[in-house]
């Protein structure tokens, strides 16, 4: 069984694939200037765009982890991640505080789906 892994450089993979499986390395806001909205909508949009690239989507989602900077934001976030999620396609979740890589990010999240096969 292969080991495929896409945009690779010294500390971690974008994307690594394995037996069927995509997994994405925590992906953040594309601006930390801004509110946890824009930063969940946009962080979700890379998932979106790392998914498509590793021939997959968000209704193939199998597990998502995301870190929250302090559950002050999580009802916020959690209505952007509503629209987001297909209805009847929720992953396995789980949302944890977490201190950030960089003090204006306010969320990340990690995600595990299974391929789409066509």
């Amino acid at each position: 069984m292969t080991i495929e892994r896409i945009e690779t450089k010294q500390r971690m993979s974008r994307i690594v694939k394995h037996n069927g499986t995509i997994y994405l390395c925590g992906q953040v806001c594309a601006d930390a200037t801004q509110g946890i909205t824009e930063q969940t909508q946009t962080m979700l949009d890379k998932v979106d765009t790392l998914l498509a690239q590793a021939g997959s989507d968000k209704e193939h989602i199998l597990s998502a982890t995301i870190y929250i900077k302090s559950m002050e934001y999580f009802a916020e976030m959690n209505a952007v991640w509503d629209n987001w999620v297909p209805e009847g396609q929720a992953p396995a979740r789980a949302c944890v505080t977490a201190d950030m890589a960089r003090e204006a990010l306010l969320v990340e999240i990690t995600v595990i789906a299974a391929e789409k096969h066509s």
